[in-house]
């Protein structure tokens, strides 16, 4: 199989739009491609998607998130501006000068710019200073709040990067939101190469990770996993500039696995399997060596009855921001070790 196989795919997500709250162009993304692996799926009432491989064994649930970081509409100026608040982990820097789409209450998409003044204007004591987020706007070309309004743009719309995915080199690609397309796409490629064994899978698309995990919190009391992996894209900061031991993880260097960060500290159980599972798939893995953030993991495993939980991310540079870039050779490790670890987890996990 070739590593370009996984295109198609993740390009579909990538370019895909959806803002926490508001997921529904991946939710019918991942709608489609489930209904193809497996005839029972299922939308609760957030709008998680969940598709049931219903087999024997230990009930092992794959969670990945389909909503991004994105900005939300507060206010419309007279003249035709607009204000916003960011919706996840955005910092300003990563705002500046970008090129965005604001999605109206009908789903219309209209281009936009979050502008800055022209660094002729601005003041020496301001130069090289970052601007509040709260100081920010973005401009679609309208003249008065009445243009703004008659094209559908009201206080409550999304707005999103407007990236497209883009194939850089051999095994490297670029893309919006792999914060989690890249996990939707793991997830997805693993119940393709298991839909015809005798497990006990639940795969789940889920909703607002990027504002709180809320999806998961329903999805992991309607499912009642017994043991269960967030799939994930998380930071690699292999770039200049960032000393070795602060990388956190790195492109090319197989899929990560999570020891603990904010949410959770995963059962050594967990992680045993996963680097069985590595082994026995042959391929790299590393671990994450920053214990930040947080993933549905960490909502999972106190759910309900509570389940064991692990967190698996592919590396991927520049998250949060408006592109990422991530290595399809991590992104076929991830596949092929999640793939092991569901067989293992299956026979061994009591």
């Amino acid at each position: 199989m070739s590593f370009d196989d996984y295109i198609p795919l993740l390009e579909k997500l990538s370019n895909a739009l959806g803002p926490s709250g508001f997921e529904d162009e991946v939710r019918e993304i991942v709608l489609t491609e489930l209904k193809k692996l497996t005839k029972k799926v299922t939308i609760d009432t957030l709008g998680n998607v969940i598709g049931y491989h219903d087999g024997s064994g230990p009930k092992i649930g794959l969670f990945a998130h389909m909503d991004e970081v994105s900005l939300i509409i507060t206010h419309i100026e007279k003249n035709g501006f607009l204000r916003f608040h960011t919706l996840g982990g955005i910092v300003p820097h990563a705002l500046y000068s970008q090129k965005i789409i604001v999605i109206t209450e009908k789903g219309k998409k209209i281009p936009g710019y979050i502008g800055i003044k022209a660094p002729h204007l601005f003041p020496l004591e301001e130069r090289g200073k970052a601007i509040p987020i709260d100081q920010l706007f973005i401009d679609i070309g309208a003249e008065s709040e009445e243009e703004v309004r008659d094209l559908g743009i009201r206080e409550g719309c999304f707005a999103v990067f407007a990236t497209k995915f883009t194939k850089l080199t051999k095994y490297r690609v670029m893309g919006k939101a792999f914060d989690d397309r890249v996990g939707l796409t793991v997830m997805l490629k693993v119940l393709e190469r298991l839909k015809d064994e005798d497990v006990n899978l639940i795969v789940v698309g889920t909703v607002q990770e990027e504002v709180g995990l809320r999806g998961a919190h329903t999805a992991a009391w309607i499912t009642e996993p017994d043991i269960a992996l967030a799939l994930e894209c998380t930071a690699a900061a292999d770039i200049p500039g960032t000393p070795s031991h602060k990388m956190s993880t790195q492109l090319g260097k197989g899929p990560a696995i999570t020891i603990a960060d904010r949410s959770i500290v995963v059962s050594p159980k967990v992680i045993r399997l996963l680097i069985e599972a590595a082994k026995k798939a042959k391929v790299p893995y590393q671990f994450k060596e920053m214990p930040v953030g947080g993933t549905d993991a960490g909502i999972i495993y106190i759910s309900k009855k509570g389940a064991l939980a692990g967190v698996v991310s592919c590396p991927g540079r520049y998250i949060h921001s408006p592109a990422a870039i991530i290595d399809l050779r991590d992104l076929d490790s991830m596949i092929k070790m999640i793939t092991e670890f569901v067989k293992i987890a299956s026979k061994t996990f009591k």
